[in-house]
């Protein structure tokens, strides 16, 4: 799947990175990290180039195993991404305990932060929080330029949504990417898949 992918792309000349989104059940079994190892060395691939997702509320599941997994993966190298922030039931106190890169703002914040004074104000928050922490920040489910305008003049690091596209293989990829011109860039291209 992913990691597969991830290889093409190399052989291509293609700098990409892949986020993976990890379910409940993977949270919760502790041979995940030794799959994801064995994994990243059977596709040849560098751990960095691998952000895995994880939501509250799978964390939520079982935290003690679940923190127990992704501290494991991390010390592998990827990078771990909390998804859907804001939706779930977690306490910030999760978020010093997590070894996570990145905070991705939950879509129906997003969508509604044009028109929404109060969502504007979460998703200020947000960002606010995860540069303090030390994070990179995504806007999912951007889809107008409004939004756009506001996420950058905030510090928003990637945004991902409508405006730009809708969900893509990896070839329909590389050609919109070429069709315009785009940088393969991890930095500046952040590709998504869902299993690794």
């Amino acid at each position: 799947g992913a990691l597969r992918q991830l290889r093409d792309w190399s052989a291509q000349g293609h700098d990409f990175g892949v986020a993976v989104n990890l379910s409940v059940k993977s949270l919760q079994d502790p041979q995940l990290p030794e799959m994801v190892r064995l994994l990243l060395r059977s596709w040849d691939q560098p751990p960095e180039r691998l952000t895995l997702e994880i939501t509250e509320s799978a964390l939520m599941a079982d935290p003690a195993t679940a923190l127990a997994v992704v501290q494991r993966i991390a010390r592998i190298g990827c990078k771990l991404s909390l998804d859907d922030f804001g939706t779930g039931y977690s306490s910030l106190a999760y978020l010093q305990k997590l070894p996570i890169n990145e905070l991705k703002i939950d879509r129906s914040f997003v969508l509604a932060m044009t028109r929404d004074d109060n969502a504007a104000v979460i998703v200020r928050s947000v960002v606010k929080l995860a540069k303090g922490l030390g994070l990179s920040v995504v806007a999912e489910g951007v889809e107008s330029l409004e939004a756009f305008e506001r996420l950058r003049s905030l510090g928003c690091d990637q945004v991902q949504g409508f405006l730009f596209g809708s969900a893509m293989g990896g070839e329909e990829l590389l050609a919109w990417l070429s069709e315009r011109g785009a940088s393969s860039r991890p930095e500046d291209r952040h590709a998504s898949a869902v299993s690794p």
